[in-house]
């Protein structure tokens, strides 16, 4: 092989690899700022597809189109009625001007601190200015639909002016126009989360343990007098059917020893010597038995039947 056709193989290989540097393609989801020595040239790149630059010398800086998330640190925080708690935010947000972002933020990590600042600045002054009850409703509850059991709990009517919705669209506003010469659009923001920090959360539980503990004992108390009370009725009841029941009882055993009685007088009137004879009989099944001793004259009453015929 002879020194032109190895010149022609390295010309060849260093075009293709020239021209391999020189394109690039762009996506669907991205946008592209060239650069030359750090510093952007011409407009943004926002068309997908095939596109060239010049090799070694321009550097394409890819951003994303699609949203965006920024999930904020949970940070303590005192209300205006001075209640220390912890709120965790999070947020959407877009590049919408990709040559304006590169110039003042350069690339991602810039902006997500960029809106560390910014909106956990605004979220802090905007906590701060309201009174917890704002922050954690959005709308004012109906007297008709909640039972109240306890002072504490009345604090739920209370009349709320703003409210969590309204207070977070003031959040996003604010911050939206401090974001705005940066190049990016803030599309969403929440309260993700609500909290007491620990020391006041231990003393919230102690006296909602205490006011549990309390409605309780009032149950309790309640329950025990109507046990005491139905118990009362079940014994007045009770009484009554026992008496009902002896009153009968008595007058059915006074009808029937009066039917006895009567029985008894019909049999005496027809043969009194036979019912004499009965009743004598029984008299000695009852009163003698082997161990038993009788010492009484021969001219008792009770052994009249016992002698010979008379």
């Amino acid at each position: 092989m002879n020194n032109a056709r190895m010149i022609q193989i390295v010309l060849g290989i260093g075009l293709l690899v020239l021209l391999g540097q020189s394109a690039y393609t762009v996506s669907e989801t991205e946008q592209v700022i060239i650069t030359q020595f750090g510093d952007p040239i011409g407009d943004p790149v926002v068309t997908p597809g095939l596109h060239f630059k010049l090799p070694l010398i321009h550097r394409i800086n890819v951003f994303d189109k699609r949203f965006l998330e920024w999930d904020g640190s949970p940070n303590q925080v005192p209300t205006r009625d001075r209640r220390f708690i912890w709120v965790d935010t999070y947020a959407r947000w877009r590049i919408t001007d990709p040559l304006l972002f590169f110039q003042r933020l350069r690339d991602e990590r810039g902006a997500q601190s960029r809106l560390d600042d910014v909106l956990d600045g605004e979220t802090r002054n905007a906590v701060a200015s309201h009174d917890l009850i704002e922050l954690v409703r959005s709308t004012n509850r109906n007297p008709d639909d909640v039972q109240i059991d306890t002072d504490e709990e009345a604090v739920i009517l209370e009349k709320i002016m703003r409210g969590r919705e309204e207070i977070t669209r003031e959040i996003l506003a604010t911050a939206a126009e401090r974001t705005a010469d940066l190049g990016i659009e803030l599309l969403d923001l929440r309260l993700k989360r609500i909290n007491y920090v620990e020391e006041v959360q231990q003393d919230v539980f102690a006296r909602m343990i205490a006011e549990r503990q309390r409605v309780a004992e009032q149950f309790r108390s309640e329950g025990q007098g109507e046990s005491a009370r139905i118990n009362g009725e079940r014994e007045r009841e009770l009484a009554q059917i026992q008496s009902e029941a002896f009153r009968e009882a008595e007058e059915l055993r006074g009808q029937a020893d009066a039917e006895a009685t009567r029985i008894y007088a019909e049999a005496y009137e027809r043969d009194v010597d036979f019912y004499a004879f009965t009743k004598s009989l029984e008299t000695y099944e009852e009163t003698m038995d082997p161990s038993t001793f009788f010492i009484l004259g021969t001219d008792s009453e009770l052994l009249r039947f016992l002698e010979g015929p008379r």
